[in-house]
């Protein structure tokens, strides 16, 4: 149980705690009849060393497809990256029978719905981070963690039972954690941030390399 009084519990498939998200999904699935349009579960290995956090599934990227950043332009450059990295066996995820397949490394988001305006309120992180706090209980001593963003950085520290104004968040910036875990930041490899160059594959590509280091280490 983590600070706050919140267990971590097993992804719910069938989760409908947060009326917002759950209104806004119904009425997509209306609208897009052949979309998940559900609460998208993590994705990869079953043990696993790295954990990648996200904010929350894409309108046409895992909220269509079912897999997080499989399908938008947000995981274009975060497969490629691991790709690179040794942590994912394919280039590019499109679907989930396209084969992709992680290596020592899962991937989930703070939020497992995606909100209207990819913005969640903040009872809406809270309310889902006793999914990421089930998560983070089943990492091993020497897991490394890497937020997306500021959000997924926050609900990293709150389901690890600290407190995020404790731990700044900045690009390429390292913390320890409870039981001799790693959390590294990392700007979201969003399209906004890759077309202003706020984040460059370069960036991006030192962050996960610290990773492996800190796995093979």
């Amino acid at each position: 149980m983590n600070r706050a009084g919140q267990a971590g519990i097993a992804f719910e498939a069938r989760c409908r705690l947060c009326p917002r998200l759950a209104r806004h999904l119904d009425d997509l699935r209306s609208a897009h009849p052949g979309y998940h349009c559900r609460p998208v579960a993590p994705f990869g290995s079953r043990r696993h060393r790295l954990l990648v956090v996200g904010l929350a599934p894409g309108l046409h990227g895992a909220n269509r497809t079912g897999r997080p950043f499989t399908g938008d332009h947000a995981g274009i450059l975060l497969y490629r990256t691991l790709f690179a990295t040794g942590f994912a066996t394919l280039r590019e995820s499109v679907a989930r029978s396209d084969g992709m397949r992680l290596v020592d490394c899962r991937i989930t988001n703070a939020v497992k719905c995606l909100p209207p305006g990819n913005k969640p309120l903040p009872a809406e992180v809270r309310r889902c981070n006793r999914y990421l706090a089930g998560e983070l209980a089943r990492l091993p001593p020497d897991a490394v963690i890497v937020a997306l963003g500021v959000i997924a950085h926050g609900a990293v520290l709150r389901a690890s039972g600290l407190r995020p104004s404790q731990f700044r968040f900045a690009h390429g910036a390292e913390h320890g954690l409870p039981g001799g875990r790693r959390l590294l930041d990392s700007y979201h490899c969003s399209r906004l941030n890759t077309n202003t160059g706020r984040l460059t594959a370069a960036m991006f590509g030192r962050v996960f390399a610290r990773a492996r280091h800190l796995i093979a280490a």
